[in-house]
């Protein structure tokens, strides 16, 4: 299933449980939790490094024997969020005084890095596109702006009414220098009850994806290969999305390449 409405990927606590046997991939995942006010939530990270990222709400993440406090935030629209990193082989709880709902972005990977604090304040912002494709990316697990084994992670902010992930562009062949195979999740929220916007993903190749969902809140498409975007915005309605990538690579990097017919006059 390449488009996931939300509630189909639900798994016992989880309004949102994506991993790589259900993707039917290798190594990106991704899980949504809810946690009350007084609660707390536990689990295993198992073979994969996972990021905990407060999308409403803060907390206090207990792992490796480290006790690492997370702000958080009112909304994913109120700003930039701190984060914890959390290693695989590790048991890990998530307790909330506030209550709010957590994201955990997750990559199976091989090598076991500490357990370390994101601040909010060191997250790379950056301004991307312009006129009615311009959006904020916060590059919080970006290649190149937090230290990861094998997981890349940003989010995006877009206005209502423009378009991101544009021009579509792929990650799906090993280019040395040029192009870099990665897995991707697509996880929306939409600002306002009715909102809702579009993701499209087409085939670079014979047989490959090819989907256009209508998406609002708590929804998630998934990319195991192909050209994607755009990513469309109801006007009035910004939306949100987190994107959560793993591959194959012996560097972690984040290499794409863009469709030649839709570049003229962008860049």
């Amino acid at each position: 299933m390449t488009y996931v409405p939300k509630g189909s990927a639900a798994d016992g606590p989880y309004a949102v449980a994506i991993d790589p046997k259900s993707a039917a991939w290798t190594y990106a995942g991704l899980r949504v939790v809810e946690i009350p006010a007084g609660g707390s939530h536990s689990f295993a990270t198992g073979e994969s490094e996972w990021i905990v990222l407060p999308l409403t709400g803060g907390c206090t993440v207990h792992a490796e024997g480290e006790i690492i406090e997370l702000l958080g935030r009112g909304s994913v629209f109120s700003g930039v969020t701190d984060f914890a990193y959390v290693p695989r082989d590790a048991h890990i709880q998530i307790a909330s005084g506030v209550g709010g709902r957590f994201a955990l972005a997750g990559a199976k990977c091989e090598r076991r890095l500490p357990a370390r604090y994101g601040p909010a304040p060191e997250v790379p912002v950056e301004a991307r596109g312009s006129g009615s494709c311009a959006r904020q990316v916060r590059n919080f697990a970006s290649a190149d702006a937090f230290d990861c084994d094998r997981l890349i992670a940003v989010e995006v902010i877009t206005p209502g009414g423009n378009w991101s992930s544009y021009p579509p562009h792929k990650h799906d062949e090993h280019r040395p220098g040029v192009e870099s195979v990665l897995e991707e999740i697509y996880y929306f929220e939409i600002e306002g009850e009715h909102g809702f916007g579009y993701q499209r993903v087409f085939p670079s190749r014979e047989g490959g994806t090819d989907v256009l969902a209508e998406v609002r809140s708590g929804d998630a498409v998934l990319v195991p290969d192909g050209w994607h975007g755009p990513s469309i915005a109801q006007p009035g309605h910004p939306m949100y999305y987190l994107n959560v990538m793993a591959g194959p690579g012996d560097e972690r990097e984040w290499k794409i390449c863009f469709h030649p017919d839709h570049t003229e006059g962008y860049r």
